[in-house]
């Protein structure tokens, strides 16, 4: 009478056949006992492998009949590769115009960047208030760079430089030669210094006016005054 034990066997998560365990791969791990095997046959890991979607990556030239070989094989229904239609302008998201206000958000401080140049070309960035940049940005002083940052057009010889060359070097008050930059809307008062606020302004009229608002000095002391 033979008294031999047959040998030990395993059922095979993929195929669902008893096999014996020489037929799976041992556990590595550190928690795997000294006789624990991998839940598939040597067989059925060697044909997944074979016709894993990675095999489709690295053979280009025939992608379509190895997805059919792969939906057959996880019992899926065959498919094609088809290449992905560039949507149209009706379905794209909205983006919002380069120098809209309303697309600035402050940082988790509360705060939007401005950076800019200095004459001499050096960087600079500063941390100012959400209305600011708003006004800066209605006012053709800034641009927008992101949602959190925008970026100063002119520097400080830039600036005058233009305004001076819009205005032609004439003065805005009385008509003479001007050769200074003066706020509309003074900047102790709210002005901000923008293509909008700032004009050309002979010395006189710059050093008369100060502090007091264009409507006030016309009125009072300019050239053309109502008296």
């Amino acid at each position: 009478m033979d008294d031999t034990e047959p040998p030990a066997s395993k059922l095979c998560a993929s195929c669902k056949q008893m096999k014996p365990l020489e037929e799976f791969l041992r556990r590595t791990g550190k928690r795997a006992s000294a006789g624990a095997r991998r839940g598939a046959c040597r067989a059925c890991r060697k044909a997944k492998t074979v016709e894993s979607p990675l095999a489709i990556i690295a053979d280009p030239i025939n992608q379509e009949d190895q997805v059919i070989k792969v939906n057959k094989v996880n019992n899926a229904k065959p498919r094609t590769i088809q290449s992905r239609k560039p949507r149209s302008l009706s379905q794209r998201p909205s983006i919002p115009l380069p120098n809209d206000p309303a697309a600035l958000k402050t940082t988790r401080q509360g705060t939007i960047w401005m950076r800019g140049r200095t004459d001499k070309g050096r960087r600079w960035y500063q941390e100012i208030e959400l209305e600011l940049a708003v006004t800066l940005i209605k006012e053709h002083a800034a641009v927008i760079v992101n949602r959190h940052t925008i970026r100063r057009l002119f520097s400080n010889k830039e600036f005058r430089r233009y305004i001076l060359e819009r205005d032609n070097y004439t003065c805005y008050f009385c008509g003479e030669f001007g050769d200074t930059i003066d706020h509309m809307l003074p900047r102790a008062k709210g002005g901000h210094t923008t293509p909008v606020n700032c004009v050309c302004a002979c010395n006189a009229c710059n050093q008369s006016k100060a502090d007091q608002d264009v409507h006030v000095f016309m009125k009072n002391e300019g050239p053309f005054s109502m008296e």
